[in-house]
């Protein structure tokens, strides 16, 4: 185990698949960094793709920076982002995919990390979802948590480097070890 002693509590705050920008995300950040039940820290993770037109961010790097840049110096406050999506996350488990899917729609070749906003990998899951046998179209919480369960994270974290800062940075403030 990479974390000593007990879990750490986490609390996840949805916004509608879009993370709030510019004074907004400060406000939020320092409301949940603040007061009697204060955060010790504050991790946001989003899509690059978040489905805005103009996309509100061209890629990981630039999704960091902006967000740290909107919310200002503070140390406890750590930015990430899935490139593109956070279904690339998933696609180093295709045969995972493939049989919840019922089909056998070969995997993308390309990284995980590396498709583009035409295609993403979000789409490409949907896509084997839709033309297998499986009765329903790909949902993101029922779906992406049964292909997650079923497979070792550290398969897509040595894979996605984004993954892998995420996943680092629950780790080190928590005072685990970090993955190499």
């Amino acid at each position: 185990s990479r974390l000593p002693g007990n879990m750490p509590k986490l609390d996840a705050f949805p916004y509608d698949g879009r993370i709030p920008k510019e004074d907004k995300l400060k406000r939020v950040v320092t409301n949940l960094l603040s007061g009697p039940r204060a955060a010790d820290h504050v991790i946001a993770l989003t899509d690059v793709n978040t489905g805005s037109q103009p996309p509100d961010f061209q890629d990981a790097t630039d999704a960091k920076n902006r967000m740290t840049h909107w919310v200002g110096p503070e140390e406890r406050f750590h930015p990430h982002a899935s490139q593109y999506d956070f279904e690339a996350w998933l696609l180093p488990y295709w045969s995972t995919i493939q049989r919840l899917a019922g089909h056998n729609k070969a995997a993308p070749s390309s990284n995980a990390e590396t498709v583009n906003h035409n295609n993403p990998p979000s789409y490409r899951i949907k896509e084997i979802f839709e033309i297998g046998r499986c009765r329903d179209s790909y949902v993101k919480p029922r779906d992406a948590g049964r292909i997650l369960r079923e497979n070792d994270l550290t398969v897509a974290i040595n894979q996605c480097t984004e993954l892998k800062a995420f996943v680092n940075t629950i780790l080190s403030v928590c005072g685990g070890k970090v993955i190499p």
